[in-house]
């Protein structure tokens, strides 16, 4: 029995155990005994994720997948724990469920291999429940994956950049191809990793942050006294040199720092 990708969920299975090892390897397994994967199809990363120490909770929302993972998966893999005090299986939707709820409000790492048309969502669920995924590591769309990782000062950094970053230390790992993958995607993949920073809590209004960020990057080709300028910015605030630079210019603090100008001045209501 084999699953076959189905393109309305975005499948494209991972058929390279080489890479599979090293997305695995990227866990620390550092502050947390529960991992998650997302998506995990026919296994080949669950695999190498059962060999570390963590229990694993796998969630797949294709029923030919979790059927597979019931069914075939443990005979296949008589070497491995697959008791269920090592290894669960949920069938659903990541985006759709509760994870303080399913993990009791433990400490989980994320992985998987993301869906591309859903990876951004994926991404916003674990910024929001940060206070319980203090790492967080898998394959995205190479596009995305630059995104997010980029520093200021470069064309791609943006919005994700910014509001992943406040929270996490991400770091670009590796590039995959596109032929390690059935069926192939028309573009090459990257392999990411977040780990929580000590510190996630910001030291301005979280809302007026995510704003100010988002209402930046909306015209990011414009100076922020012109980007901004729906915050009603008075002319001398207009004159700070922030305000002369363009969203991509700002790093994580240097946009903190712009959030608690506009709050001191009454901007952000």
């Amino acid at each position: 029995m084999s699953v076959k990708a189905k393109k309305h969920l975005g499948q494209h299975f991972l058929t390279d155990e080489t890479i599979a090892k090293n997305i695995a390897y990227a866990l620390t397994e550092n502050g947390y005994d529960n991992v998650l994967e997302i998506g995990p199809g026919m296994g080949v990363l669950t695999k190498y994720l059962l060999q570390k120490k963590p229990k694993i909770t796998v969630m797949e929302l294709d029923r030919e997948s979790v059927a597979y993972l019931h069914d075939v998966f443990p005979i296949e893999h008589l070497n491995l724990d697959t008791s269920k005090e090592k290894f669960e299986i949920i069938e659903g939707d990541f985006l759709k469920k509760e994870i303080a709820e399913i993990f009791d409000k433990k400490q989980v790492a994320i992985i998987g291999n993301f869906p591309y048309n859903i990876s951004t969502q994926i991404v916003f669920k674990v910024i929001e429940n940060r206070e319980y995924v203090p790492e967080f590591a898998g394959m995205f769309q190479k596009e995305v994956a630059k995104r997010i990782s980029e520093k200021e000062g470069s064309k791609v950094y943006g919005i994700l950049s910014v509001l992943t970053q406040a929270f996490f230390d991400v770091e670009y790992l590796f590039t995959v191809p596109p032929t390690v993958f059935d069926p192939p995607p028309k573009v090459d993949s990257g392999v990411i990793r977040f780990i929580r920073k000590k510190d996630y809590s910001l030291p301005v209004d979280e809302k007026l942050f995510f704003r100010v960020v988002k209402t930046a990057f909306n015209q990011r080709r414009k100076m922020l006294r012109s980007s901004l300028k729906s915050f009603n910015l008075s002319d001398s605030l207009k004159e700070e040199p922030i305000f002369a630079k363009r969203p991509e210019q700002l790093s994580v603090q240097d946009f903190i720092l712009l959030t608690q100008k506009l709050a001191e001045n009454d901007l952000g209501n």
